[in-house]
C-alpha cells in the first residue's frame, strides 16, 4: 500500500458535484467495495472507489438505479461478462423503444400507411393480431381500453374486440406515450385527438419522444465509456479492451485438465 493515494470523501464529492451523503448511501448499498478506515475512523478512498463511483454516477442518466447497481455488483464479484451483457440487454430495449416511436411518428404523418412490421393492417382485427403486431400485451391492451384510452368495436355475433387502424395508431402511440411522464388525462386528450383526426399535438409528443431517446443513448454510450475506465482501474479489461482471466477462470481451466 506504500504510495497509494488516497482521496478524502469532500474531495470526490466536490469533483462529481454530490453531497458526501450521497457517498455513504451508495457505500451502505454496497455498489462501491467498501473502504479502508484510519485509525480515527476517517475513510480512506482509493483511485479504485473514485472509478467507482464516477462510473455509478455517469451510468445512472441512462440506465437507472437499479441497473446500475445490478451491474456494479458484477463489476464487484469480477464477473465482467455478466456486467456486459446486462448493459447490452437496456441498450437492445432503447432500439426496440425508437422502432416502435418511429414507426408511431410513420403512422401519424401519413394516415394512408398501412403497414407495420411489413405486415398488412387489416380493415378489423382481433386483440391477438393488434397485439402482436404492435409488439404490446394483449393485458395491456384491455388495461387501457378500462382506462378509456381505447374504444374498440364490438363482433355483433361473438361481443370479441375488433380493432381498426385507427386503434392500431392508438395502441402505438400509448406505448410511447407510457414510457414518458405523461399522465393519464393528458395521454387521453392526445389519443383520442387522433381518433378526431387532430394529430399535429401526438405528433409533436412522438417527436419529443424520439429525441428523448436519443439523448438516452449518448447517455448510456458517457455511462459505458466510464464502465469500461472502471474496468481497466480494477484489472478486468486491458488497456486495448480485452477482457483478463479472471482467478476464477485460471482456476477453472486448470481443473478441467
Amino acid at each position: 500500500m506504500h504510495g497509494q493515494q488516497f482521496y478524502k470523501p469532500i474531495e470526490i464529492a466536490r469533483e462529481l458535484q454530490i453531497s458526501t451523503s450521497a457517498l455513504r448511501h451508495y457505500e451502505s448499498w454496497g455498489v462501491i467495495p467498501t473502504p479502508e478506515r484510519t485509525e480515527n475512523g476517517y475513510r480512506q478512498y482509493t483511485k479504485v472507489h473514485f472509478a467507482y463511483f464516477r462510473c455509478l454516477r455517469a451510468l445512472i442518466p441512462g440506465f437507472g438505479f437499479k441497473m446500475t447497481y445490478d451491474v456494479l455488483r458484477q463489476i464487484q464479484n469480477s464477473a465482467l461478462n455478466n456486467a456486459l451483457w446486462l448493459i447490452n440487454e437496456e441498450q437492445s430495449k432503447l432500439q426496440e423503444e425508437k422502432r416502435i416511436t418511429e414507426q408511431t411518428l410513420a403512422l401519424l404523418q401519413d394516415p394512408q400507411l398501412m403497414t407495420v412490421k411489413d405486415k398488412q393492417i387489416k380493415g378489423l382485427m382481433t386483440i391477438g393480431e393488434v397485439a402482436a403486431m404492435t409488439d404490446v400485451q394483449t393485458s395491456a391492451i384491455r388495461h387501457w381500453e378500462k382506462e378509456g384510452l381505447l374504444s374498440p368495436v364490438r363482433n355483433p355475433d361473438n361481443g370479441y374486440r375488433l380493432y381498426s387502424p385507427l386503434h392500431v395508431r392508438q395502441i402505438l402511440l400509448i406505448s410511447t406515450l407510457r414510457k414518458t411522464v405523461y399522465y393519464l388525462d393528458k395521454m387521453k386528450e392526445i389519443v383520442q385527438a387522433v381518433e378526431h383526426h387532430s394529430i399535429e399535438k401526438a405528433t409533436a409528443v412522438a417527436e419529443d419522444a424520439l429525441l428523448r431517446i436519443h439523448r438516452r443513448n449518448r447517455q448510456q454510450y458517457t455511462g459505458v465509456h466510464q464502465l469500461m475506465e472502471l474496468c481497466k482501474e480494477v484489472g478486468l479489461i486491458g488497456d486495448e479492451g480485452d477482457a483478463r482471466p479472471s482467478i476464477h477462470h485460471t482456476f477453472d481451466k486448470e481443473r478441467d485438465h
